[in-house]
């Protein structure tokens, strides 16, 4: 990382960053092109969970190669000046590598289910029709390397 004094190097916030995020951008590689896609997601024990259906372009990428580097940002916001190049952006956001399982068990993809749903909110006890279980795979992200930036002026107060 270039600028090091951004670099978040504490775990926990890290982990707040994954567990209260809204959206993960996922980058795989499709006969050696970038092919990138934003997605709603679960987080828990160092992997990212996420619904498919289970044919499409990203299945047939990922089953040719199940390599992928994420990215999710908690927070971003442009802060404006009366001065152009004064502008900034406020943000705090993980970049991270991994690879990719699609599961299609009925109960790994139903746990894969509960996380999505708790990490958005839901209930903890949630009732699955069986045949949209069956209808879906669930991706699994399992995460190898992680890094967490934050801009220079993220402790500065909001005026």
């Amino acid at each position: 990382m270039r600028k090091q004094n951004q670099e978040i190097k504490n775990t926990e916030i890290i982990e707040n960053i994954l567990s209260t995020s809204g959206i993960c951008r996922i980058a795989m590689v499709d006969n050696g092109r970038p092919y990138l896609l934003p997605f709603n997601y679960g987080y828990r024990d160092n992997c990212i969970y996420i619904h498919s259906a289970p044919e499409g372009k990203k299945i047939e990428v990922l089953k040719n190669n199940s390599a992928v580097c994420f990215e999710i940002e908690q927070t971003a916001r442009l802060v404006r000046n009366d001065k152009a190049c004064k502008w900034a952006t406020r943000y705090r956001s993980v970049v991270g590598y991994g690879h990719i399982e699609i599961i299609t068990d009925f109960e790994s993809k139903k746990k894969g289910l509960e996380i999505i749903m708790a990490h958005n909110g839901a209930p903890e006890s949630i009732d699955f029709e069986v045949k949209q279980v069956d209808f879906i795979v669930i991706l699994k992200l399992i995460i190898t390397s992680i890094t967490g930036k934050q801009s220079g002026n993220w402790e500065k107060q909001d005026d």
